[in-house]
């Protein structure tokens, strides 16, 4: 039995809370059941030094997990003084997938940082994050656009992620941590509401798979992916 009796490729509870912080430009805290993360889009009008003189915005992101996230507290990095391997990864992820979501140049010179904190863990944090770093953005660009700051909306491409897995041969979609940490293979699927891929991480864990398993789990991740957008479409048309 599945975690919230779910079936094979069935997603966990997926709640999007807009305007989760009173400063930000853009908010939301998004759980995929138990895994909850907040996610904060700042805008400053700057721009990294390889963009410098040619007219066009950066999207980029930071993640951390807060100590009492998992099971037993863990040393925030700041403390060692440095980020681990896995977390750098991950924000490299969020960040490209979220410039994938949108033309550079429409932003104008300014940066949208997305910050993903973990408030708690419970498998697919990444996911997650990239999910509601969507959102985020959407309402930071909606503010901005409010305000008069940028005279129209860029376009974006509704853009989400989930988490797929074989474990005891079944495909499954959006892992928990014991699917997770049990699965033959891992794959981490970043893609648009219309099926275009934007990244695929896939790792053979414990058993090598073949390509018939690989398209049975891209097929399930994007229909997966599908429902996310939805979910997030309704957020911000409301």
């Amino acid at each position: 039995m599945r975690s919230f009796n779910r079936g094979a490729l069935d997603l966990r509870p997926v709640t999007l809370t807009p305007g989760i912080t009173r400063h930000a430009e853009g908010s939301t805290q998004v759980e995929f059941g138990h895994t909850r993360v907040l996610v904060t889009c700042s805008v400053e009008d700057r721009v990294p030094p390889h963009l410098v003189g040619k007219g066009s915005g950066w999207v980029t992101a930071e993640y951390g997990m807060l100590p009492r996230s998992t099971h037993t507290r863990t040393h925030r990095e700041a403390a060692k003084g440095k980020q681990t391997g896995r977390t750098l990864e991950i924000q490299r992820l969020i960040g490209r997938a979220l410039r994938a979501a949108v033309d550079l140049p429409t932003l104008g010179v300014r940066t949208f940082t997305l910050d993903c904190d973990v408030l708690q863990a419970d498998g697919g944090t990444r996911t997650a994050s990239i999910t509601g770093a969507y959102v985020a953005l959407a309402l930071a660009l909606k503010k901005l656009h409010k305000d008069k700051v940028i005279s129209r909306m860029p376009v974006l491409q509704p853009l989400a992620a989930v988490s797929v897995g074989v474990v005891n041969g079944e495909v499954r979609v959006d892992l928990d941590y014991e699917e997770d940490s049990s699965a033959d293979v891992d794959l981490n699927l970043v893609a648009t509401g219309d099926g275009r891929i934007v990244e695929v991480q896939g790792t053979a864990e414990h058993k090598m798979f073949d390509r018939k398993t690989l398209d049975a789990m891209l097929d399930s991740g994007l229909a997966a992916i599908r429902q996310l957008t939805e979910a997030q479409a309704k957020i911000l048309e409301g």
